[in-house]
């Protein structure tokens, strides 16, 4: 049985090595075994896929699609010009506080100055021949001055901010502006603290009218001389270390007091009172001059310094005490031309438009100032009473009353740094440029004076 059962194992292990492949019998070749390899892929195949895959299911022409609309939009888009500030911060060694500031374009007459971040230099853009409008605010705009400088910023292309509390300044002389698309007209006081977006700011708050300094001066000094002339200036040069605007300060001829150096150059230093009756309008220009060039220096604030000299013209305040205005509206009325003191005082007169020219100037151009804006033509008291007879009325009668205290005895300026530096000086002599005051204040006086009358014949037919 032993035998059996062996033989019977071995036959078993036999047939399950035949049905996996490799029964004990099972013998291969031993000379040049057959080895398996694949097919070498075909270069093309690596081109040939992504297309196939590109052309099914209609995927290119999605793609066509895509690039069509995207061409179509970027075509119709308005082209934006890239922005022209950039947003930095950086501190400024013993100023109050850090700040950011920005690298604004200052525009040029030709050229555009960029401040880029990181950056030693400014670098130059030509600007091409039509020149980018800037964003421009003028504190004081509704007033004489101020509403001339709105006229001829509005007919370049700018785009005016007019901020005026209205104490001296008048809607009415911007009110042809209203309603435009580039003209802003805001109710405020520079006392209190404004925040806009500008590039230039032009400074004239501050009513420069001897009546209204003089009428209270306890609280001129505080209201008009501290407040608007120091804090109205220091919020201004604040907005203007904000934004990286550049400043424009009108400053006035007062700062000089009754000089003892005649005519009057940037360099002197003047011979002010600081106890008179005029002293509350001197010494606060005089302290907004100062900041102003502490601005510049301390807080790197582009600025600009301007010395007014007398002006006269258009929209004048008819009775601000001035002495032009006054023999203006004292002829048109048929009153007597008062002139105080001997009438040997000199004064030197320049028509608005020449102003207005000299401050844009300063304004764009590359020097600080002080500037000395005026008229060198001088003329006596009596003189200018007499030009107005001849343009007014030749009958019209002269009286003399003493002098006011301070009252310089000569005013003139020097203006050859202004012709070196801004190419300018005042082209409209005194007997071209009163006429058109006169007709202004014509218009004004008895436009007035016709409708109080008809109101009143139109009230007693009433009744």
């Amino acid at each position: 049985m032993d035998g059996c059962d062996g033989e019977l194992t071995a036959a078993l292990d036999v047939e399950r090595d035949k049905s996996r492949g490799g029964g004990a019998h099972e013998t291969h070749p031993q000379s040049d075994p057959i080895m398996y390899s694949p097919k070498p892929e075909k270069p093309w195949l690596n081109v040939a896929r992504p297309i196939h895959y590109v052309l099914r299911e209609q995927r290119l022409l999605f793609v066509l699609i895509g690039a069509a609309i995207a061409t179509l939009f970027f075509v119709l888009l308005p082209s934006t010009s890239a922005p022209h500030s950039l947003l930095y911060k950086t501190q400024i060694p013993n100023w109050p506080s850090e700040v950011d500031l920005l690298g604004r374009v200052n525009h040029r007459s030709a050229f555009e100055e960029v401040r880029f971040v990181g950056s030693s230099g400014a670098g130059k853009v030509p600007l091409g021949l039509k020149r980018k409008g800037m964003r421009i605010v003028v504190t004081g705009g509704a007033g004489f001055v101020g509403s001339h400088l709105v006229d001829r910023l509005m007919a370049r292309g700018d785009s005016v901010i007019v901020v005026d509390n209205f104490f001296t300044g008048r809607k009415e002389n911007v009110a042809h502006h209203f309603g435009k698309p580039n003209f802003e007209l805001i109710r405020h006081d520079v006392v209190e603290p404004l925040l806009l977006e500008v590039d230039q700011i032009y400074h004239l708050a501050c009513p420069a009218s001897p009546v209204h300094y003089k009428f209270n001066p306890v609280k001129t000094i505080i209201s008009f001389s501290f407040l608007t002339n120091v804090v109205g200036t220091l919020n201004m040069l604040g907005l203007a270390k904000r934004v990286g605007a550049r400043f424009l300060l009108t400053s006035t001829s007062e700062v000089y007091g009754d000089p003892l150096q005649h005519p009057q150059a940037e360099t002197y230093w003047g011979n002010v009172n600081p106890i008179g009756v005029r002293s509350c309008y001197d010494e606060g220009k005089r302290t907004a001059e100062t900041l102003t060039m502490d601005y510049h220096r301390g807080a790197k604030v582009e600025v600009r310094i301007a010395r007014i000299f007398n002006t006269y013209g258009p929209r004048m305040c008819i009775d601000d005490g001035r002495v032009v205005s006054n023999f203006v509206a004292q002829a048109l009325r048929k009153e007597a031309l008062t002139v105080y003191g001997d009438g040997k005082q000199t004064r030197s007169f320049q028509y608005v438009s020449d102003l207005v020219e000299g401050l844009m100037r300063l304004m764009d151009g590359e020097h600080v100032g002080p500037f000395n804006l005026g008229n060198p033509g001088e003329f006596t008291m009596l003189e200018l009473a007499k030009v107005v007879q001849e343009t007014i009325d030749p009958n019209a009668r002269i009286e003399f009353k003493d002098n006011t205290p301070d009252d310089p005895h000569k005013r003139k300026p020097d203006i050859a740094k202004a012709k070196d530096l801004l190419n300018w000086e005042p082209t409209v002599p005194l007997r071209k440029g009163l006429p058109l005051m006169v007709n202004d204040f014509r218009k004004r006086i008895f436009g007035d004076h016709i409708a109080a009358t008809t109101t009143t014949t139109a009230a007693a037919t009433t009744n």
